[in-house]
């Protein structure tokens, strides 16, 4: 069975490609290992009518209205391999099972590579968080700890005091110039050379001197990394930025491959579950045109 398009991802982007396919009574199969990049934290926020939810609860729920469409099938695993070009594209997953497809939407997220700092992964998504606008305002206006791990760390520390009192831990890994220190003392911000030795407690920072900091909450630069080497192979460009890897695309989410298509945080270097969605329907849509418009 050949499909119009295969959808590699089935979390909020891919869904949301789905979505639109299925509407389109397009013939589509998602791919899903089942592995959200949000699934450490407990809540989701900033996403309008679902603020709040837990986000296993929302994909739950889209999962259930998405199935209400008959041409969207369902495959559980991970894609090892994938090869072709515009028009006939072969998926390989877990090694085994092969599929084809007119088109592809590669919608499968990211890893996040985290600061390598004693109790911080454990932490991840529950007390240390990469987004304000996702995490902040639950922090209601505590004590909040921003960790250097790179020099986009100075854009944490200059946007978190509109969510409470911040300390920036530079840790050996990013010094402010002097521009960049009075904008920080003008904004309210401590500034705290010492090395972190580990975080304990709830989000306590412990420093080399022996020092603890208790705080409401953490946030840090993860660095953004494709495991997927197959994605070159079909012609994708990666871009290596600031924050890490992305697949190149255009504004309609077309990547230099022709036929496949990349949305949510695989696709833009900065991602929440607003963007994601906002992706997968512009993605879905786009391949759908590109089926009945092939160029």
């Amino acid at each position: 069975m050949k499909y119009d398009v295969i959808i590699i991802g089935g979390s909020y982007a891919g869904l949301s490609a789905a979505l639109q396919l299925g509407r389109a009574r397009k013939n589509i199969l998602v791919v899903d290992a089942g592995e959200r990049r949000n699934r450490f934290a407990s809540h989701s926020h900033g996403f309008l009518g679902q603020d709040g939810k837990a986000p296993g609860d929302i994909i739950a729920e889209a999962r259930r209205q998405i199935e209400r469409y008959p041409t969207i099938h369902w495959a559980k695993g991970r894609v090892t391999d994938a090869e072709g070009a515009f028009g006939d594209f072969v998926v390989e997953i877990d090694g085994a099972r092969r599929e084809r497809a007119a088109r592809l939407v590669l919608a499968m997220g990211v890893t996040d590579e985290l600061p390598e700092i004693a109790g911080l992964k454990e932490r991840w998504g529950l007390s240390v968080f990469h987004c304000p606008y996702c995490h902040g305002y639950e922090l209601n206006q505590g004590k909040i700890g921003v960790i250097a791990a790179s020099p986009l760390a100075i854009h944490h520390a200059l946007m978190l005091p509109d969510w409470g009192e911040t300390t920036f831990f530079t840790n050996g890994v990013f010094v402010p110039d002097t521009d960049q220190n009075a904008l920080l003392s003008a904004r309210g911000v401590r500034i705290e050379k010492d090395r972190i030795e580990e975080i304990a407690g709830h989000a306590d920072v412990v420093l080399a001197d022996g020092r603890s900091i208790a705080l409401a909450g953490l946030f840090t630069q993860p660095r953004l990394r494709i495991a997927s080497d197959w994605i070159e192979k079909l012609g994708c460009t990666i871009e290596e930025g600031p924050m890490g890897s992305t697949i190149v695309t255009d504004a309609m989410k077309q990547t230099v491959a022709r036929g496949v298509f990349a949305c949510g945080d695989v696709a833009r270097p900065a991602g929440s579950v607003a963007l994601s969605v906002g992706d997968g329907a512009m993605a879905g849509a786009a391949a759908h045109r590109s089926i009945l418009f092939p160029e």
